[in-house]
C-alpha cells in the first residue's frame, strides 16, 4: 500500500507544474499566440496523444512493478520433495482427475 502512495504522491508532483504552467496562458496572453502557424494545428493534438499514450504505458508499468503481473507469470510450484512424478500421477488417478487409460498412457510416457 505504501507503494501505491508513493507512484501516486510522485505522479501528481511531476504533473503539478505542468497543470501550474498550463494556467499562466490564457487566451491573448501569450505574447505571440496568434504568430502559431500551421504546424501547431498539427502538433498540437499529436502531442496530446503522445502525452496520453506515455500516461498509459506508465500505468502499466506501475502496475507491473506494483506486483500486478507477478503471479500470473510465476512459474508452477514443484512437487514436494521426495515425490516422484509416478507418485504423483497415481494420486491423481486415485483423486479421479485421469481414467484408467489417461494413467496408462502417462505411466508409459514416464518410464520409457
Amino acid at each position: 500500500m505504501t507503494r501505491i502512495l508513493a507512484f501516486a504522491l510522485a505522479l501528481v508532483s511531476a504533473l503539478l507544474p505542468l497543470a501550474a504552467s498550463a494556467q499562466n496562458y490564457g487566451y491573448g496572453a501569450h505574447p505571440h499566440y496568434g504568430d502559431m502557424g500551421w504546424s501547431h494545428f498539427f502538433l498540437g493534438p499529436l502531442a496530446m496523444v503522445a502525452v496520453v499514450v506515455l500516461i498509459v504505458v506508465l500505468a502499466v508499468l506501475a502496475v507491473r512493478w506494483l506486483g500486478g503481473a507477478g503471479a500470473a507469470s510465476a512459474p508452477p510450484p514443484a512437487p514436494p520433495a521426495g515425490k516422484t512424478p509416478l507418485d504423483i500421477l497415481k494420486e491423481r488417478f486415485a483423486r479421479g482427475e485421469i481414467d484408467k487409460a489417461e494413467f496408462e498412457e502417462r505411466k508409459q510416457a514416464l518410464e520409457g
